[in-house]
């Protein structure tokens, strides 16, 4: 049941400016965004001092995923409402297509794990594992049907796609009007690097930072850049991680390629430090790409300000440590991912706008705006504007908190920035016109629906 509600006294925040004005929702849409709004029998909201973002979209998560003989430990469940606690309205998924099945066969694996049971709205990329001729031809209808994005691995062996195969699904996806995101990180090297090691005797976690260096992600994107050249197709860098990757970006941009690139707040706020903590501490940080060296980060914080990264993720993959302790005799078991989709926006705020004076619009871009667009579900979704839906963000920028595994929602017993003093909070988050979470809770569960999208549009 939809209720008229009136917030007054806000500054709206949007990719282009603040504006002081009351917006009006009702029948889970967004009516007047406009100084001094009247309506009769609404609830109306003081948000005097307070900031409102779009609902704010995670466009990389990984709930329900069976990875590395294990599950993730948050489903749609657990993980939509952590999402929603944190601000984020809307998350989309990897689809992931196993070998021998149809991307509609991917489809409806998701679905039946997520629908009935998310907290806030939903979409899937498809990720691409078996390539054929009757995949190729079923990628036409799948983008009419309202999945407009895939994700490509250039590792791991069950995901895994050859160099031809990466640019003949590039080249259909040029075709069809689809995107793809890729994980750029060479396969081969890898296994290499890994094999010396083990030989070495060395099956610590701190052998995971040398076997996935900086050089890696460089080469495969690098190498990916240049498929996508010659298909002529436009692509999405996933979890940059490194500088040398992202120089990589630079040349192909120079070169007048359309590159997309995507980062993650575990790689602009903690280096491979994390991998020599005591004990068994560092299996939380297990990753890939890995966290690389703190010049990494200061390259990406440098690119993130001059609006040279257009989103930021989370790449939310979470295991407790119990599940990370199936590799306390060999690090190559340590199920790769970390929990991070309701930390993103108070991340974001505390470490980009206060320290390293990143602009509230700007903010606004990268976990609302930016992959709405790209994602192909704006202005439905990424902005506070008549025929918007009511998914917004009352986000108060005074209050002060430590991060802490106690006032964590998601479904995993440690938090990665234990510890962590932070600034501003998701106060009030609205799902479709109705008040679904209050400083950090839920209050409307399982409201979330799935959410079709288009093509994408231009960012810049």
């Amino acid at each position: 049941m939809f209720m008229k509600t009136l917030l007054k006294g806000g500054t709206v925040v949007s990719g282009s400016g603040l504006n002081q004005a009351d917006v009006l929702m009702d029948e889970g849409k967004i009516q007047a965004v406009e100084p001094g709004i009247q309506a009769e029998g609404a609830k109306v909201i003081d948000v005097t001092g307070k900031l409102l973002f779009p609902g704010f979209i995670d466009a990389h998560t990984h709930f329900d995923l069976h990875v590395a003989g294990t599950v993730t430990a948050d489903n749609f469940e657990t993980g939509t409402k952590a999402a929603l606690s944190g601000g984020t309205t809307m998350i989309i998924d990897f689809a992931t297509q196993y070998q021998g099945e149809t991307l509609e066969k991917a489809l409806e694996n998701w679905h039946k794990k997520a629908d009935g049971n998310a907290s806030c709205d939903y979409g899937f990329h498809l990720a691409i594992s078996d390539w054929n001729p009757s995949i190729s031809k079923e990628l036409e209808e799948i983008v009419e049907n309202g999945v407009t994005s895939f994700k490509l691995y250039m590792t791991y062996d069950e995901m895994y796609l050859n160099d031809k195969k990466i640019y003949q699904v590039l080249k259909r996806l040029k075709e069809v009007g689809g995107i793809a995101g890729v994980h750029c990180e060479n396969m081969g090297i890898i296994q290499a690097l890994v094999e010396e090691e083990k030989a070495k005797g060395n099956l610590s976690i701190s052998a995971h930072k040398k076997t996935r260096p900086a050089p890696v992600e460089a080469e495969a994107i690098g190498r990916l850049l240049k498929i996508a050249g010659l298909a002529e197709a436009p692509v999405i860098i996933v979890h940059l991680s490194s500088g040398e990757g992202y120089q990589e970006v630079k040349y192909a941009r120079e070169r007048g390629q359309e590159i997309y690139v995507e980062t993650c707040p575990q790689y602009l706020l903690l280096d491979e430090s994390v991998y020599e903590l005591p004990g068994f501490e560092s299996s939380k940080y297990v990753i890939s790409p890995t966290i690389k060296k703190e010049k990494d980060s200061i390259r990406l914080w440098n690119a993130l300000l001059k609006n040279h990264i257009q989103t930021l993720a989370t790449d939310h993959c979470s295991f407790t440590t119990a599940q990370k302790a199936a590799g306390k005799e060999d690090f190559t078991k340590i199920p790769n991912g970390m929990p991070g989709v309701e930390s993103r926006p108070v991340l974001l705020y505390s470490f980009g706008v206060l320290e390293h004076n990143l602009k509230l619009e700007q903010m606004c871009r990268l976990l609302s705006e930016n992959p709405a667009k790209l994602y192909g579900v704006y202005p439905q979704k990424g902005a506070i504007a008549p025929g918007s839906d009511g998914d917004l963000v009352v986000w108060n920028p005074n209050v002060q908190w430590t991060m802490s595994v106690e006032n964590q929602v998601a479904n995993v017993d440690y938090c990665p920035f234990e510890g962590t003093d932070v600034k501003g909070k998701a106060e009030l988050v609205f799902l479709k016109g109705r008040l679904a979470a209050k400083d950090g809770q839920v209050v409307l569960e399982k409201s979330g629906s799935y959410v079709p999208r288009k093509r994408r549009m231009e960012l810049y």
